[in-house]
C-alpha cells in the first residue's frame, strides 16, 4: 500500500496518523523538529502531562508501519507528486499520492516600540524557550496580551522559578466575567483547566483593561510600559512575554495548491482541501485548540486511509469548534494595538522597515515592491500578519523553497528530475 504522507508531528499529525494506521496504512509522519508534539505537546514525551499525547505515542511506536522522520523539513514542490525534503545536509525528493498537512499556527506578533529589544518574547515562545532549557529562575516577568494562552504562558514561568510582575489582560473585568459564564454553559472541561491555572497563580498580580504601550532598556529589556484604565503604569522586568493569538500557518498547503481563505486551509466535512489527495487538519484550517487538532486529525486520517470518521468524532470537532469561535469573538487582536505602532517602530525585523514606510503603500505587493518587507529569511511570516493587522493587507503565503534552503539542495532536485527524464 502506497504509503500516506502526514506532515507535522502535533497532535492533529498523531491523530491523522494513529488514525490511519489502525486498519493497516502505512504511514510516514515528517516533522522539522527532533521530537514529536508539535507546539502544544511540546519537548517530547518526557515532558508531556497529557494523557492522549503518550497514547497516541504509543499506539504508533508499536506499528511497524509507521515510519517517522523528524529534524526534515518540506521546503519545495520538486516535481508532479514530488516533494523536496531536507535534513540536516541531506537532500530527498519524496513521492506522494495522498498527502495530510497539520502545519499547526503560529504567534500573532503585534509591533510596538521596544518590541525588538532582547527579553521580549511571545507568550508561546516563551514558554518554548523555558521547555528548551533557558533560565528563568528569579528574573522578573510580565505576561501581557489578551486570551487564554497568557495563563498558561505565565504557569510555565512560575514552574520555572521565574517571578510573575504581572499579567495585564487587554479584555476587562466584564468581557473576562461573560466568557467565564459561556464556558460554565457549554464547555465546562475549559472552564475547569481555567479555574485550575487561577488557583496555581493564585497571588500573581492580575491587571484587567491593560495594554502594553512600549518596551524600554538600552542593550535589553528593563521595563513596560502600560496603560491600564486610562493611567500609564511601569513595571520593570526582564522578560516580557506578549501573547495577541495566534493564526493559522498554511505554507505547507499552498505548495499544493490548496485554497486559502482569511489565511486558513478550506477544508470540506471530510477535512479535504480543495486539491485531489490532500487533506489538512488542525490549526492550519483554523484555530481551536489542542481538541480540534485531534478531532479534524483523526477525521482527516480515516479519510485519507478509506474510511469514515464516527459521529464521535464528528461532534467532537463540532464542541471544538464552537470553542474556538468563542475563542475569537473574546479575544480579538486588541485594536488599540494599532495605535501604539509608531511610525518609527520597526514591523520587519528581516529587513528592519518601519511602519512609517509601510503606512504609505495600497497592499501587501506594492509594499514589499518598494520597502523589502517580507522580504528576509522568514518571507513574512511574523510581519505579514502584522501588517494584515495594521493595514488591513492579504499577505500571501511564502515562495517556495517555504524555508531557507542551501543552493546544493535546490541542485539536487534539479539534478535528480533531470535524470529521471
Amino acid at each position: 500500500m502506497t504509503p500516506l504522507l502526514i506532515l507535522g508531528a502535533g497532535p492533529a499529525g498523531l491523530a491523522a496518523a494513529e488514525a490511519a494506521s489502525r486498519n493497516g496504512q502505512r504511514v510516514i509522519l515528517i516533522d522539522e523538529n527532533p521530537e514529536p508534539g508539535g507546539q502544544i505537546w511540546r519537548g517530547g514525551a518526557k515532558r508531556w502531562q497529557d494523557r492522549r499525547a503518550h497514547a497516541l505515542w504509543d499506539a504508533l511506536k508499536a506499528r511497524p508501519g509507521v515510519q517517522m522522520r523528524f529534524t526534515t523539513r518540506v521546503v519545495a514542490v520538486a516535481g508532479p507528486g514530488q516533494l523536496l525534503l531536507v535534513q540536516g545536509e541531506q537532500t530527498q525528493v519524496q513521492a506522494w499520492e495522498r498527502v495530510i498537512v497539520c502545519s499547526g499556527a503560529r504567534e500573532l506578533l503585534l509591533p510596538f516600540p521596544g518590541w525588538t529589544l532582547p527579553g521580549v518574547t511571545g507568550a508561546g515562545a516563551i514558554q518554548a524557550l523555558i521547555k528548551a532549557g533557558m533560565p528563568v529562575e528569579g528574573q522578573r516577568v510580565v505576561v501581557a496580551g489578551s486570551g487564554p494562552l497568557l495563563l498558561a504562558a505565565a504557569d510555565t514561568v512560575l514552574k520555572s522559578g521565574g517571578t510573575l510582575a504581572a499579567i495585564a489582560e487587554y479584555r476587562d473585568t466584564r468581557a473576562l466575567a461573560a466568557f467565564a459564564g459561556k464556558l460554565a454553559l457549554r464547555h465546562q472541561a475549559k472552564l475547569a483547566q481555567a479555574i485550575g491555572l487561577f488557583a496555581r497563580l493564585r497571588g500573581v498580580p492580575f491587571l484587567h483593561g491593560a495594554i502594553v504601550q512600549a518596551a524600554s532598556g538600552s542593550d535589553k529589556l528593563g521595563a513596560v510600559q502600560l496603560l491600564h484604565k486610562g493611567r500609564e503604569r511601569i513595571i520593570d522586568c526582564d522578560f516580557l512575554a506578549c501573547g495577541f493569538g495566534l493564526v493559522p500557518a498554511p505554507e505547507s498547503a499552498a505548495l499544493f495548491g490548496c485554497a486559502i481563505d482569511n489565511g486558513k486551509v478550506t477544508v470540506d466535512a471530510a477535512q479535504a482541501t480543495s486539491v485531489a489527495g490532500v487533506w489538512a487538519a488542525g490549526e492550519s484550517t483554523g484555530i481551536g485548540g489542542v481538541d480540534k487538532a485531534l478531532a479534524e486529525g483523526r477525521i482527516a486520517g480515516l479519510a485519507a486511509a478509506g474510511f469514515t470518521a464516527s459521529r464521535a468524532d464528528v461532534q467532537a470537532r463540532e464542541r471544538a469548534l464552537a470553542f474556538g469561535a468563542l475563542l475569537a469573538s473574546t479575544f480579538p487582536a486588541p485594536a488599540a494595538m494599532r495605535k501604539t505602532c509608531q511610525p518609527s517602530t520597526i514591523v520587519c525585523r528581516c529587513e528592519d522597515v518601519r511602519a512609517g514606510e509601510l503606512a504609505a503603500h495600497a497592499s501587501w505587493r506594492a509594499a514589499k515592491l518598494q520597502t523589502r518587507v517580507g522580504m528576509g529569511p522568514c518571507q513574512g511570516r511574523m510581519c505579514g500578519a502584522a501588517c494584515t493587522f495594521l493595514y488591513g493587507w492579504e499577505a500571501t503565503s511564502p515562495r517556495p523553497p517555504v524555508f531557507p534552503v542551501r543552493a546544493g539542495a535546490l541542485a539536487a532536485m534539479s539534478y535528480e528530475n533531470s535524470v529521471e527524464k
